[in-house]
């Protein structure tokens, strides 16, 4: 069983490919990461179906025998959440293969064992993700940020320099991948848990830059 991963959100995109198989006669299943491709920055639109078809081809995987596909919905990059979701969801349509959209903090928090995770969002503002009673994402400011992380000390989960040096207590990481989002994903591919490719959005958590500062159309008047 082959799935594909993507993710867009971050200064670096990644697609990786995984096979999921059985190890013994209990059924016990192996996520083995066949291979993942580092995408530059600001590069996406230009390089990620080309890496794509580069990775499926390195492996003899045509597109018909994906299982699944995750795909990382943010919140990072608008630009490359919104390339990232439209890849994942041209493939998928080929051949009506499952969708399996995964939170890049909810990612970050599995990486690191922890219970909540914080990115910077730059603008004075993070996103943070809390996830040890029901789950909580949202977009708040420095000072909204720094008592609850303060209390959460390495059970919150970073991977950005800036945000260790306001909460030096917190997780150190490697950002998350499209690898870490498949090993993330992977009792939701079990239980068959996927998302509607129609109604499917970017978690995006802030509005666009266009959205933030256009100017309102004022109304006409009559001469």
């Amino acid at each position: 069983m082959l799935i594909l991963s993507i993710d867009t959100c971050g200064p670096l995109g990644t697609v990786a490919l995984g096979r999921l198989e059985s190890t013994s006669r209990e059924g016990v299943e192996k996520l083995t990461i066949l291979a993942q491709t580092d995408l530059p920055g600001k590069t996406w639109s230009a390089q990620l179906l080309p890496a794509i078809r580069e990775l499926l081809a390195t492996h003899n995987a045509p597109i018909a025998d994906l299982a699944a596909i995750a795909v990382t919905t943010g919140p990072g990059s608008f630009t490359g959440i919104r390339i990232g979701l439209s890849t994942a969801k041209g493939l998928a349509e080929v051949h009506a293969t499952p969708i399996l959209a995964v939170s890049r903090l909810a990612i970050l928090v599995h990486k690191a064992n922890a219970s909540a995770a914080a990115l910077d969002a730059s603008r004075g503002e993070f996103y943070f993700g809390n996830y040890s009673a029901t789950p909580n994402e949202q977009l708040i400011t420095r000072d909204q940020f720094t008592h609850p992380a303060a209390l959460l000390g390495p059970k919150l989960a970073v991977c950005e320099e800036s945000l260790l040096a306001v909460v030096p207590t917190a997780t150190l990481v490697a950002p998350p991948t499209a690898a870490d989002a498949l090993r993330f994903a992977l009792p939701r591919l079990h239980s068959r848990d996927f998302d509607n490719p129609i109604t499917l959005d970017g978690n995006y958590l802030r509005r666009s830059d266009a959205e933030i500062f256009s100017k309102p159309k004022t109304a006409s008047t009559a001469p």
